[in-house]
């Protein structure tokens, strides 16, 4: 898989990340620099273990599904792409409570958790199209750790101008991607 395709996966998997970091940053009289590096590092571990542990996941089922694998990694590329456009239209703020601390480590690693179960159904799908997972993983997570550190710092202003539909963005990425394996496989 060439580094560009692997970049847009990164940036639309990124994008509950940079949605998230948005909220979180746009709150007022926080360490936006504390909070940044934490983020970073609880995404971009989460979003890098997590497509790895689908990998490994995967791999155990590569050889029944080999002759649908791309299809597989189209359908789930397109429901993730789909939930998140669905999510980026639907109209509702987002709720910071107040009574809870997101800078607790707790509550950034359920934020890091919640974000990245969509890189674990990717790392599903580079199984079953027989992809090392190791540099994906890493340049996933990465892209995580950089759209965290970006979200939190232009929360204020972003979170005013696109509010929820920075996941539409995200999800159309990843339904791209998906189109572009299918056809690639439907094409050989």
């Amino acid at each position: 898989m060439d580094i560009l395709t692997l970049v847009l996966i990164g940036t639309g998997l990124a994008m509950d990340c940079f949605a998230v970091a948005l909220a979180r940053g746009a709150q007022k009289g926080i360490n936006k620099t504390r909070l940044a590096l934490k983020f970073a590092l609880a995404f971009g571990v989460f979003q890098a273990g997590m497509t790895m542990l689908g990998w490994v996941a995967g791999s155990f089922f590569t050889g029944l599904i080999a002759p649908f694998d791309h299809w597989i990694a189209f359908i789930v590329l397109a429901v993730i792409g789909l939930k998140m456009i669905i999510d980026g239209y639907k109209n509702e703020p987002t709720k910071v409570d107040d009574s809870s601390n997101f800078q607790h480590a707790t509550s950034i690693l359920l934020l890091a958790l919640a974000t990245s179960i969509d890189a674990l159904a990717v790392g599903l799908g580079f199984a079953f199209l027989n992809i090392e997972v190791l540099v994906p993983g890493l340049i996933i997570g990465f892209i995580a750790a950089l759209f965290a550190i970006a979200g939190v710092f232009l929360g204020t202003r972003l979170e005013k101008i696109f509010g929820n539909k920075i996941e539409i963005i995200g999800g159309i990425i990843l339904i791209g991607i998906g189109i572009k394996i299918l056809s690639k496989h439907l094409l050989l």
